[in-house]
This record gives C-alpha cells, sequence and structure tokens, in this order.
C-alpha cells in the first residue's frame, strides 16, 4: 500500500480490479465467503449501530456481543469461546494504563485480528479513516512521501518509490527495509499502521530508520512530506529512440498511453524501451488495454484463477494502436508489481519484447473491498494471476531474460546500467 499512498491502487490493487466488473467480482466472491462475510457483516452492523452515531460503544455490549459470535464456533473441539471473555477479564483487571483503555479501540482489534489470522498480507481491516483515506487517495493525489510500501518475507520494505517525489528524492529506493518510523519500532505493525504513521501535514518531516538490501548498518533518512501527484506516463524520442515510461496505471492512464503510441509510430523509432521500473501496479483493465498495442486481438493477456476453478477468467488484448513491429526492451526491477508484472509477463510469453533487469516483486493475487455499515471496510484476497502462458505470479514474480543488476553504487553514482544495456541492445 502507498504510504498515502498508493491509490491502493488495489492493486490494489479494486485498483488491480477491472473496473468495468465490479458488480460481477462481487457476486463471484460472495459466492464463496457468504458465511463469513455474514457473520462479519451482521456483528459489525449490530454493534456499531451507536457507533455510527459517534457515541461509544458500550463495554458490556461489545464483550457480549463478540462472545456471542464466537459462540458460532463453540461446535469445534479445540475452540473455547470462554477464552475470549477470560482475555477481556485479564486485560481490564491487570492492565497498568486500563483507565486509558478504548473501547472502540479493542472492537476493531478484534475484527482485524480476525482477518490477520488468515495470514495473508493483502487481505486486512481498515477502520473507518483510513479506509475514507484509502477511497480518496484513488483519485490519484496525497499528502505524503511518494512511496508504496508493503511487506516481503516478514519485513516491512519500500516497494517502489515515485519518481520526483520526496521520498526518491531523499534516496530511499525499492527494496529498502523500514526498522522504524519516527523512531517507532515497526517490526510488528501493519502495512496501514504504517502507512498512517509516514502520512502527515503537508511540509512536515518523518524520519524513517532504513536498512538498505546492500547495507549491514541502519540509517535515518529524513523526508519532508507533500502532495503527491502521479505523473502516470512520460516520453521522450531521443536518438532515434522511443522512451517510455510507466509510473502507475491510473484511470486515465490508458488514455494517455494511446496518445504516446500515436506519437511512437509518428517518429518511427528503431526501438521502444518501456520502463516499467519501481511501478507498483495499478487497474488491471489499463494494464490489459496498454498489452493491446502489442497482442494481437483477443490474445490473452493474463488468467484470474478463483478458489472456484469453474469461475476463472481470462482477460484478452483489446485492437489498439499497433506497436509490435518495433523492436521492445521491457525493464523491470523489484519495485514492479501487480499490473506491471501483468504486462511483463504477457509481453514475455507471447514474445513481444526482451524482459530486461531484475526479478520483480512477486504481487500476483486480487483484493476486493467491502465496505461495511459503519464506514469501515475488509479488503480481501479472492483471486490468483497467471501469465498467458501459466506461470504464477505472486510471490515468484516476473524473471527477467536478461538480468541487469542496479546497485547502490550505480545509484549514488548517477549510473544507470539497466537503461545502458537496453539501448546498447536496440541499437
Amino acid at each position: 500500500m502507498y504510504e498515502f499512498e498508493n491509490k491502493s491502487q488495489f492493486n490494489n490493487d479494486n485498483h488491480n480490479l477491472d473496473k468495468h466488473t465490479k458488480k460481477a467480482w462481487l457476486k463471484r466472491v460472495m459466492k464463496t465467503y457468504a458465511f463469513f462475510f455474514f457473520i462479519l457483516l451482521g456483528f459489525v452492523a449490530g454493534v456499531l449501530v451507536t457507533t455510527a452515531k459517534n457515541q461509544p460503544i458500550h463495554t458490556n455490549v461489545l464483550k457480549d456481543t463478540a462472545s456471542q459470535i464466537l459462540n458460532i464456533f463453540s461446535g469445534s473441539d479445540d475452540l473455547d469461546p470462554k477464552l475470549f471473555n477470560e482475555a477481556w477479564e485479564v486485560l481490564h483487571s491487570n492492565y497498568f494504563k486500563r483507565s486509558q483503555i478504548a473501547e472502540k479501540d479493542l472492537f476493531y482489534g478484534a475484527i482485524a485480528g480476525m482477518i490477520a489470522a488468515v495470514n495473508d498480507p493483502y487481505t486486512i481491516f481498515l477502520d473507518p479513516k483510513v479506509t475514507e483515506d484509502f477511497t480518496q487517495e484513488l483519485n490519484g493525489s496525497f499528502f505524503g512521501i511518494g512511496a508504496e510500501i508493503g511487506r516481503k518475507n516478514g519485513n516491512l520494505v519500500i516497494i517502489a518509490p515515485l519518481p520526483e517525489t520526496p521520498a526518491a528524492k531523499a534516496g530511499l529506493r525499492a527494496g529498502d527495509r523500514i526498522l522504524a518510523i519516527d523512531g517507532k519500532d515497526v517490526s510488528n505493525l501493519s502495512v496501514d499502521g504504517a502507512v498512517s504513521l509516514i502520512r502527515g501535514e503537508k511540509g512536515k518531516e518523518v524520519v524513517l530508520t532504513i536498512l538498505s538490501k546492500d547495507d549491514t548498518t541502519p540509517k535515518e533518512v529524513k523526508v519532508v512530506r507533500d502532495k503527491i501527484a502521479i505523473p502516470s506516463v512520460t516520453y521522450k524520442f531521443e536518438d532515434g529512440l522511443a522512451f517510455v515510461t510507466l509510473s502507475s496505471f491510473n484511470s486515465d492512464t490508458d488514455s494517455r498511453f494511446a496518445k504516446v503510441a500515436q506519437d511512437i509510430v509518428h517518429d518511427n523509432p528503431k526501438g521502444v524501451i518501456l520502463d516499467l521500473r519501481n511501478n507498483p501496479g495499478g487497474y488491471l483493465d489499463v494494464a490489459v488495454d496498454i498489452a493491446g498495442h502489442w497482442l494481437q486481438n483477443n490474445e490473452v493477456v493474463v488468467r484470474e484463477v478463483f478458489s472456484n476453478q469453474q469461475d476463472s477468467k481470462d482477460y484478452n488484448a483489446p485492437k489498439a494502436t499497433d506497436l509490435s513491429k518495433y523492436k521492445l526492451i521491457i525493464l523491470v526491477n523489484s519495485g514492479s508489481a501487480s499490473a506491471s508484472e501483468i504486462l511483463a509477463g504477457a509481453l514475455q510469453d507471447h514474445d513481444k519484447g526482451e524482459v530486461l533487469g531484475e526479478t520483480t516483486f512477486g504481487k500476483g493475487s486480487v483484493q476486493q473491498l467491502f465496505n461495511l455499515s459503519d464506514g469501515s471496510a475488509v479488503k480481501i484476497t479472492v483471486a490468483n494471476w497467471l501469465t498467458p502462458k501459466g506461470r504464477v505470479i505472486d510471490e515468484k514474480g516476473i524473471e527477467p531474460d536478461q538480468a541487469v543488476e542496479y546497485t547502490t553504487e550505480d545509484y549514488n553514482n548517477e549510473r544507470d546500467p539497466q537503461m545502458d544495456k537496453a539501448k546498447e541492445l536496440l541499437k
């Protein structure tokens, strides 16, 4: 999730969902998760009647309602609903700062814990404030530092700093581990919790304790928050080559890219370099539309696989300005995630271009946002993505055809060996 960030993109990332088929998504997902969601929605609707009116949740109401929900599981031999009451009493009787306990925090914490128990980093609970911020950020701008963060191998990491943002200017790079935010240890903090700490007032500084992948000693990086406007497409024609950089897959990216495609045809380059490095993803259908500039009409771009195999779906390329006659190099790195991996994997599987750089992040799952009655939401992983040839993207990523490393030393000396190699191959 962007430290807004990222639109979620659902990748967000809804974002990773086809924006034209969200109703169909809901129907499919509810068939599989109906029992779970009826329980959860009933829980929230019943208990948060007063919350919607900005009134506190009464302690006994919360505890009793939670206990009733837990009774649903009382038929299992290895589950004892009494444990919830026991833990509740121990906390309220013995916690040193028990007078400061906020019942609403415990309530949301119980839901968040239930969701987190499935052990999927992308299946999360969002309280009303986070949900509101999350929705607003889907529109493309926000206050923050301009980096997407997530969890990988148990660590909180920078997935991708966006170009020309405070994060990029401060020297943050894809793969950097975040150890602390303003001195607060984040080893056990959720992504959303980290996001809320990084967000803040424009012009104010946030201090990140960072361990870069090439370093053994952590360092403090000071970043000044600012409004982040996401530049999704940039184009440059130079030395007979077309350079296209996609920083994200926003709602307007496909229309912007369509104009760039016309420019490429007009400039008639020797080759095209499509730079997907540090692109954390975005709308699925935008990636599919852009793939259509190289693939034939109706060729498979990505396959979406649900737990119910009968509901699996292929997304096919639409007809678009044909760029397939130009030699293509696709640049990727560990900050290329989600929709970026879909596009790179499709072009690679159909032999439309050479993928160069480093193995991508490995975000190949699909999330759906379910809004709850009090303004909170649950984001659930509902499917996985496969490349046209059936390769799994999630956790594995897309491996480049030609591996070229981009080290910290390269960055500090303003060298770009990946771009240099791409130019060499095209010339």
